[in-house]
């Protein structure tokens, strides 16, 4: 079965319609100076012959032989050497009856000239094309005066096959000229097609367009960001992803990276001409896991840039470490009910059953008293919960967290667009920090309040050391943390905090605690509200 013909390459294709058209336009001109110097030619030919027959009518030498008795005699040998002079290819001169005086051909005198005359012994110049005796000719006839008399007439004239003799001359070269011409714009257009086959792999318009199609549909579809930089760091292509990802406008195409207004470790990341690999990069509202690849060439051509939202991630992998702190909590629970229960099932063996009831009575209402207080103040059942971990957690790492007296958080409150998730986000991380300050401290105390009073308060305070003056603005980058370095989610906690503050739409406040620490008090909009900032005093360290 014969193969089936694949399609030229574009590359091919325009090689071919470009050779074609050089072809034509050489073949088009080559033509045109023909058909111009064909008549320049009969036009120059024209020319000469009145100068020669002007020439000769004017000489007083003709007008002399006229009067004489043979008038043939006498002019045959002056038209001979007018002819060779002139180098025209006739000079006949004759009375004014068309009878021939002078002749190339000395048969031909005396017989009547082939042509016309009338205008001549009108005492007119004119020019014309006919056939004589010496085939087609191009010639002019002018009149003989003598005392304002005509008393005869002068032809002068070039034979056509002359005049096409030097055209066909003046064409030979114009082959080589054109032909030179059609080898060069072969060549150059050998050339830049190489250069275009190689830019285009080979392939043909078809599949450049099918290959469009689908690299416009894939970057449309894919959810990770995807951009592409040009060798000046400029975006050539963005998808919708990635302009959600980076808060970027629909102009942004065309745009400096560096005038994007992105955060400086983002911006230097994508102008950085080493491959980046899972950099996880922060911006006001999302956490970015960014990797960049320069794009192959001979030279540096720019970078492809892919972009993944992590911040939802990085919420659930701080939901995640909050539960491993209540796991150990409540192992470590486990462990003192063990002990407790131990101490009960001795009292009993040893027969003081009263005081074991009031042991075991005692444990019981501590623990009771402590999720009564919780769930009376914070009825939110997200909150609650977590604030009953976190409460279990602080009390295996000697720290006392506490519910103020103020809070008062009913359930059904919270609107469907503040999810429980982000609450969790905002005030565990808060809590976390704050545990991290108060431990070790002279107080060891976090307290937390959360209340609804028009918008939603949650303020997290602690008996740390605080935060050095000028730190305010420093705590929320990612990195900073009093924690050791290696400590698992370093530096990354109170930057959750703010972007979900941020996305939706409330403020986040860090002032001095009471206690010596810090306050950060966050607002949150119950229904519509505008606006997001950060306003700061004195902080605790700790953050991390």
């Amino acid at each position: 079965m014969p193969r089936a013909r694949l399609p030229r390459s574009l590359a091919g294709q325009l090689f071919a319609m470009q050779v074609l058209l050089v072809a034509v336009v050489v073949a088009g001109c080559a033509l045109f100076t023909y058909v111009d110097g064909g008549r320049q030619a009969e036009q120059a030919a024209r020319r000469q012959a009145q100068a020669a027959a002007r020439a000769v009518a004017d000489s007083p030498s003709v007008r002399t032989a006229i009067r004489g008795a043979d008038p043939a005699r006498d002019l045959q040998p002056y038209a001979d050497a007018a002819r060779r002079g002139t180098a025209v290819d006739f000079v006949t001169i004759m009375d004014t009856r068309g009878i021939r005086w002078t002749h190339p051909d000395p048969e031909q005198i005396g017989r009547r000239y082939l042509g016309h005359i009338d205008e001549a012994r009108h005492g007119r110049t004119f020019p014309e094309t006919y056939t004589g005796t010496l085939g087609p000719s191009v010639r002019v006839i002018t009149p003989v005066r003598d005392g304002g008399r005509v008393v005869g007439l002068v032809s002068a004239g070039i034979t056509v096959e002359k005049i096409s003799a030097g055209v066909r001359e003046q064409m030979a070269g114009l082959l080589w000229v054109a032909g030179g011409a059609l080898v060069l714009g072969g060549a150059g257009t050998y050339v830049i097609n190489a250069r275009l086959r190689r830019h285009t792999h080979g392939m043909n318009a078809a599949e450049l367009s099918r290959m469009h199609d689908y690299h416009h549909a894939a970057l449309h579809a894919v959810r990770e960001g995807l951009l592409m930089l040009d060798g000046r760091r400029g975006i050539a292509l963005v998808n919708d992803a990635g302009r959600e990802l980076l808060g970027l406008d629909a102009d942004a195409v065309g745009r400096p990276v560096a005038d994007l207004g992105l955060p400086a470790p983002l911006t230097g990341a994508l102008l950085a001409a080493e491959p980046r690999v899972d950099e996880l990069h922060l911006t006001e509202r999302r956490v970015l896991l960014v990797n960049t690849s320069p794009v192959s060439g001979g030279d540096h051509r720019g970078s492809v840039v892919t972009l993944r939202d992590h911040t939802e991630l990085q919420a659930l992998m701080g939901e995640l470490d909050s539960e491993r702190g209540f796991t150990e909590a409540l192992r470590a629970q486990a462990h003192e009910a063990a002990n407790r229960l131990h101490t009960v099932v001795s009292l009993i063996g040893l027969g003081r059953a009263e005081e074991a009831v009031e042991f075991a009575t005692a444990e019981l209402e501590l623990a009771q008293s402590l999720t009564d207080q919780v769930v009376a103040a914070v009825g939110e059942p997200v909150l609650a919960a977590l604030l009953l971990g976190k409460t279990a957690q602080a009390h295996e790492r000697g720290v006392a967290l506490l519910v103020s007296a103020d809070s008062g958080l009913d359930d059904g409150l919270l609107p469907p667009s503040l999810p429980a998730r982000d609450l969790v986000t905002v005030l565990g991380n808060l809590i976390d920090n704050a545990l991290d300050a108060a431990q070790g401290s002279a107080l060891a105390r976090v307290t937390v309040t959360a209340r609804a009073e028009g918008e939603l308060l949650l303020r997290v305070a602690d008996s740390g050391t605080g935060v050095p003056d000028g730190d305010t603005e420093a705590i929320f980058r990612r990195g900073w943390s009093t924690k050791p370095a290696g400590s698992g989610g370093r530096g990354i906690g109170l930057v959750l905090v703010r972007q979900t503050v941020a996305r939706h739409g409330g403020t986040l406040e860090v002032t001095a605690a009471a206690d010596g620490g810090a306050a950060f008090t966050v607002r949150l909009p119950l229904g519509d509200a505008a606006g997001a900032g950060v306003r700061g005093g004195a902080a605790r360290g700790g953050a991390g």
